[in-house]
């Protein structure tokens, strides 16, 4: 049996799906009108592992993430410039452009991650605003919304169970950022569902209130709709979703359908970098591509991420990340070091299962991969067959022998070393500029390196 910690009702639920051998999943995607950084990253890493479990125990998962490029504004609420549009402005390229740009930048990220994509559907909320019309027009014919001059509201008040996830204290709440200042609203806590266009719109189409574009919360309302059906098993995000993004979510479309979204709400929590969550206003923003410079390959920050559940607020260190590179490491040298793989230990696959299939715990499966290392009793083909069972699980793809770090002469100073090791990283990356780079500095350093077919991936020799 699957459990996992439901933040609808607060308490660790076994999961029981809508249909016996297939899941819905929804997905909370990324805004495309920048770069998604560390943090952001750590929701798809996490929707990942509950895909993986899922088809562990023989679902077949219908996985939808949606890819946001118009209708969400600056402050994460109904006010302010539309993101996308507004990054279009600054780098002086159409909106077409922008959003292709930092698109294809998400999907690099989620390849590095070694993030499965295969029955995955990444439908646009530009593409499908006829669905969110639609669905707007359905809360309207139930006396749901109003109009202001601004756009067409939906009426919280008219919901009682507003809040009902992650229990919001609605009487609390005070207009603010998530939430936006608009005198005409009825309630604090309504939201936008059909915004109507200013003079320097980039984006608009016809509706029936008017011309516009549709708020940010409809679009997944909609999308989920269309591609998973009135209510679907699971629905994913960040803890930063919960207060207004996905009870707004809730509220439209159970409205709308007099229905559930979705029976199990599951969210992951941030990361922090000094204590600080990653934010591009204080400048403590990291990518996958600072990882890379380091000479760390970005699959050891997934594997650090296993090292805390993903419910815990974590904060990241470099020095943290690199312990974290060296045990993976540690583990990909076994693995690709054994000749022949033996069969699993089965002793330790149900103790891997009852970990994973608890809430994901990720910390305890971590440990338990390197308990089998240590453990006499089984043999080195075993464990090479045991580890790779996990490795289907957690995406760390120990078979590839490109990243296992080298163990050189020790006669060779170990800073060129790191310089070679950083190179094969660069090379397994296709990023060939920076491996060349690092050829010229090894090079000019009175060192020759070798590129070879081994496990160990290149050779470095002294120049006489």
């Amino acid at each position: 049996m699957i459990y996992f910690k439901n933040t609808l009702t607060g308490t660790l639920d076994e999961f029981k799906p809508l249909q016996h051998d297939i899941v819905g999943m929804y997905n909370c995607g990324p805004t495309v009108y920048g770069k998604v950084h560390i943090g952001n990253m750590r929701a798809y890493i996490f929707a990942d592992l509950i895909k993986q479990v899922l088809i562990r125990d023989g679902y077949a998962v219908h996985q939808v993430i949606n890819i946001t490029d118009v209708g969400h504004l600056v402050d994460d609420g109904d006010d302010g410039d539309d993101k996308v549009e507004t990054q279009a402005k600054k780098e002086n390229l159409d909106v077409k452009t922008i959003t292709l740009k930092y698109t294809h930048y998400f999907f690099e990220q989620l390849r590095l991650l070694n993030i499965d994509d295969s029955d995955t559907m990444f439908p646009k909320a530009s593409e499908h605003i006829s669905e969110q019309i639609r669905m707007i027009s359905q809360l309207e014919a139930k006396g749901m919304t109003y109009t202001t001059s601004d756009g067409v509201y939906f009426d919280t008040a008219q919901f009682p169970e507003y809040g009902q996830l992650g229990k919001i204290d609605i009487k609390g709440l005070k207009e603010g950022a998530r939430i936006g200042h608009n005198n005409e609203k009825r309630n604090p806590t309504d939201f936008a569902l059909w915004k109507f266009s200013t003079d320097n719109r980039l984006q608009e189409w016809e509706s029936p209130w008017g011309i516009g574009f549709p708020g940010w919360h409809i679009e997944c309302s909609a999308m989920a709709k269309k591609y998973l059906g009135t209510t679907f098993d699971i629905h994913t995000g960040g803890v930063d979703h919960i207060p207004t993004h996905h009870n707004n979510e809730i509220a439209q479309s159970q409205s709308a359908h007099d229905a559930p979204l979705a029976h199990y709400w599951m969210h992951a929590n941030h990361i922090t970098i000094d204590g600080k969550k990653i934010s591009k206003s204080i400048g403590n923003t990291l990518y996958l591509e600072d990882i890379v410079e380091r000479g760390i390959h970005p699959l050891s920050y997934k594997f650090w991420l296993y090292t805390s559940h993903y419910s815990t607020l974590t904060n990241f260190t470099f020095e943290s990340l690199e312990a974290s590179d060296k045990a993976l490491t540690k583990l990909r040298s076994f693995v690709t070091s054994i000749d022949s793989t033996g069969e699993t230990d089965e002793s330790y696959v149900q103790t891997f299962n009852s970990y994973i299939y608890t809430d994901l715990d990720t910390p305890k499966a971590v440990a338990l991969m390197f308990d089998l290392l240590k453990d006499d009793a089984v043999s080195d083909q075993n464990k090479r067959a045991t580890l790779l069972d996990f490795d289907s699980v957690l995406g760390l793809d120990l078979l590839n022998t490109s990243l296992v770090t080298i163990q050189q002469d020790t006669s060779i100073d170990p800073v060129i070393t790191n310089l070679a090791i950083r190179r094969t990283k660069a090379r397994s990356l296709r990023d060939f500029a920076q491996a060349d780079a690092l050829r010229h500095e090894i090079e000019l350093a009175g060192y020759s390196i070798k590129d070879t077919d081994s496990e160990d991936g290149f050779v470095l020799k002294k120049k006489r």
